[in-house]
């Protein structure tokens, strides 16, 4: 039986680059990219009042949109499976739920606060999850 083998070329290193210093740079986050833009996608965050993002997606559920898309990207994560489990325990039963996570790749900019700094940009990886809530048909 043969053993794997792990060779250089497999095993891919990464080295942390420092951090620029605060007191230089400027960090700006920038938005993920490819987001998608349905009435039934509701982004969760951390800063947004937590019962409102709750009636937002009780209205869809209401209004018959079949189903809704609930996303939360790293701290949110756990704020979106709450509002998702909150929303399913609502419905007695009538809302199933599909969840599915991903990483994603966002990019922090940093801009130089003095013209004799170049700006530099620094990718990152974020876990993220994706709800889909959708009502059951009732079966006799």
């Amino acid at each position: 039986m043969a053993q794997p083998m792990e060779s250089k070329d497999a095993t891919m290193v990464v080295e942390e680059l420092p951090k620029p210093d605060p007191t230089e740079y400027a960090l700006r986050k920038r938005l993920p990219r490819k987001l998608p833009k349905r009435k039934s996608d509701v982004y969760i965050n951390t800063k947004t009042d937590f019962q409102g993002q709750l009636e937002r997606c009780q209205k869809l559920l209401d209004a018959g949109v079949p189903e809704i898309h609930i996303h939360g990207l790293g701290a949110a994560i756990n704020r979106a499976m709450t509002l998702a489990l909150q929303l399913q325990e609502k419905s007695m039963g009538s809302i199933q739920m599909a969840v599915n996570t991903s990483t994603v790749e966002l990019v922090d900019d940093y801009e130089p606060l003095t013209d004799e700094l170049e700006p530099e940009s620094r990718e990152r990886n974020n876990s993220a999850v994706h709800i889909k809530l959708y009502r059951t048909t009732a079966s006799s």
